[in-house]
């Protein structure tokens, strides 16, 4: 139901409270309110993040919204919404703290609740950075090996800009790994799939990969 027939029924199953005396009605109302809160507050958090990635200055608000929607979609029974939240709170220690040890157990508490719900765009977000967490670790293989099942998640479901930004990451560890024909291939399938308007922003990080990754002359 969208946020609009919720807040609609809330006003109904007010009515039904006050004019008809059903007072289960107002538990009701409360659900259908946390439900549109849940997911306002999870839309709020993603626009705050993409805010400190342009701009790379934290706002505690954002850590505020994603628990309180990941709260809230626990007391409402939905592990898909729960799942995606937890992505976030994960992503902000991660991200913007820094805080890798406190970002790991949320990060595989959202793979297991994406993957009972079948969310396979959350899933293929939490390895990503489970992935990248073992990278910056030197734990190259485990690193390897969950961006190679996130990249097969997001083929599946047509991510393209997403599996080029894991394409980028894979090149990395291929690169670490003496593996520079893996390496080439990489940023080439990578380049090929950020050719639309759509992914300029992951185009960058391709071209500074291959800058970065070039053999020495």
């Amino acid at each position: 139901m969208s946020a609009d027939g919720r807040i609609h029924h809330a006003r109904v199953l007010y009515e039904r409270a006050v004019f008809a005396g059903d007072s289960a009605a107002l538990a009701a109302g409360d659900r259908e309110l946390d439900a549109v809160e849940a997911d306002l507050a999870l839309a709020r958090g993603r626009i705050t993040h993409a805010r400190y990635l342009a701009e790379r200055v934290e706002d505690p608000d954002e850590l505020v919204l994603f628990d309180r929607a990941a709260a809230l979609y626990r007391s409402l029974g939905n592990i898909r919404g729960e799942a995606e939240a937890l992505f976030w709170v994960a992503t902000f220690h991660q991200v913007v703290r820094g805080d890798t040890a406190t970002a790991l157990p949320v990060l595989e508490r959202s793979l297991e609740l994406a993957a009972k719900a079948d969310d396979r765009s959350t899933m293929a977000y939490a390895l990503r950075h489970l992935g990248i967490a073992a990278h910056m670790a030197g734990d190259l293989g485990t690193a390897r090996q969950h961006l190679e099942a996130s990249t097969r998640l997001r083929r599946e479901i047509g991510m393209l800009p997403g599996v080029a930004a894991n394409l980028v990451g894979l090149a990395h560890i291929a690169h670490a790994q003496g593996r520079a024909a893996d390496t080439a291939a990489l940023l080439a399938e990578a380049e090929e799939l950020t050719r639309g308007d759509d992914a300029q922003g992951v185009r960058r990080w391709v071209d500074e990969a291959r800058a970065e990754l070039r053999p020495p002359a």
